[in-house]
């Protein structure tokens, strides 16, 4: 499998502290990989790094085989990444269809816009449903989902997730987990997904790895790992 990220021993500081201590972790093309672990572990810092949002002290990421770090955020969103950031940050004053098209500012084809657009709301009725609501009025649940679609409109080739299912009811968590694996296998996606909620990470996903204090404690098959009585014991409170 060709690898569509690679990030490769990468230090990341936050005033000092170490954040990431030599990380390393691949996606490979049309893969989903969770990264799993307590909170303060690294697992938003290591989105931050690939995004660019924290420039990395060192190490390497790349992406389709070439240089990323320490490019601008517009272009990583043009070379076909998009995230998904904690706490869904929606434009609560504007209605989901603005919304949704805050996601195309990268792209002028309007006809193929329209039909992303269109691909979106079918993925996702109830978007289609409260399409001309302020996406304020909207529960935290189909916020989540307006801002995956969201991120879908810049019709990335990689998505990041940040802790999904955070704030959620559980009924939804299931909902946007099925929608992460459709959204993976419909659209050939590769997804790299933060969560704290390790069982539902390991379900979707086809590998994964687990940090603690900002290196990788575990890595391995998803389906492995869930029987991993490491993981069970740290990270999915006892049995499953």
């Amino acid at each position: 499998m060709t690898n569509i990220l690679s990030v490769e021993n990468v230090e990341l500081y936050y005033d000092h502290i170490y954040a990431l201590k030599g990380v390393s972790i691949d996606v490979g093309e049309g893969e989903t990989v969770a990264l799993i672990g307590a909170n303060g572990a690294g697992k938003s810092s290591i989105l931050r790094a690939i995004t660019g949002l924290r420039p990395i002290k060192s190490g390497r990421i790349t992406y389709q085989g070439e240089k990323l770090d320490g490019t601008p955020a517009a272009e990583i969103v043009r070379r076909g990444i998009s995230m998904v950031p904690e706490g869904r940050r929606a434009f609560p004053l504007m209605s989901v269809k603005d919304n949704l098209l805050m996601g195309a500012f990268t792209r002028t084809d309007k006809a193929e816009i329209e039909q992303t657009l269109e691909n979106v709301l079918t993925r996702f009725p109830r978007l289609k449903e409260r399409y001309h609501q302020q996406a304020s009025t909207m529960s935290g649940g189909e916020q989540q989902m307006m801002v995956i679609g969201r991120a879908l409109m810049a019709r990335p080739k990689l998505l990041l997730l940040d802790e999904p299912s955070l704030g959620i009811a559980p009924k939804i968590v299931q909902d946007i987990a099925r929608a992460i694996v459709a959204i993976s296998r419909d659209e050939k996606v590769s997804i790299l997904l933060v969560e704290q909620n390790s069982r539902m990470a390991l379900s979707i996903s086809n590998r994964a790895y687990a940090l603690s204090t900002g290196s990788i404690a575990l890595s391995g098959n998803s389906k492995e790992l869930m029987n991993d009585d490491r993981i069970k014991a740290a990270y999915l409170g006892g049995e499953l």
